[in-house]
């Protein structure tokens, strides 16, 4: 049995999502099954570059996802955002030392087959539905399957 690794992705930065993803792949290339669980704003990196929500229920569920557009492609950096700049110079210089987008990591990470997993609860307070999510999200589930996984785990991370 392979040995296992997990990674709570709660941010929704490229810098800091870059990092999952290198982790996520570096363990996945050396044998180890791993499982990328992704809660609150890590949800963006998982959902798709689209309009509004589906899920919006009420007015403030509404409001969140006008505010908070998911994407891949729209990670702010973390620091030094300046209105989207610092995310724009970020890219170009990733591309510059042949670092992939974090696209392709996400591509690179199923290739591996990284799972990923998306937290019901943090869905259903910002009223994310399945529909808004990317077809490569394997399942949504709720901490205790995320805790069952961690707890045989060799690696578990937050980040």
């Amino acid at each position: 049995m392979a040995e296992k690794a997990t990674i709570v992705v709660f941010s929704g930065d490229l810098d800091k999502v870059l990092a999952a993803f290198v982790i996520a792949t570096g363990c996945a290339a050396q044998g180890m099954e791993v499982t990328m669980f992704y809660t609150f704003w890590g949800l963006n990196v998982v959902k798709k570059d689209k309009g509004p929500i589906a899920g919006a229920k009420n007015w403030m569920q509404k409001m969140m996802g006008m505010m908070n557009r998911g994407g891949i492609s729209r990670l702010p950096l973390s620091k030094f955002n300046m209105a989207g700049m610092g995310r724009s110079m970020m890219k170009k210089l990733m591309k510059k030392t042949n670092v992939a987008p974090l696209s392709e990591m996400l591509a690179m990470a199923r290739d591996l087959d990284v799972k990923m997993w998306a937290c019901k609860m943090s869905m259903d307070v910002m009223g994310v539905a399945k529909e808004d999510l990317i077809p490569e999200v394997d399942k949504i589930v709720g901490v205790a399957a995320y805790a069952a996984e961690a707890q045989q785990s060799k690696i578990n991370l937050f980040i």
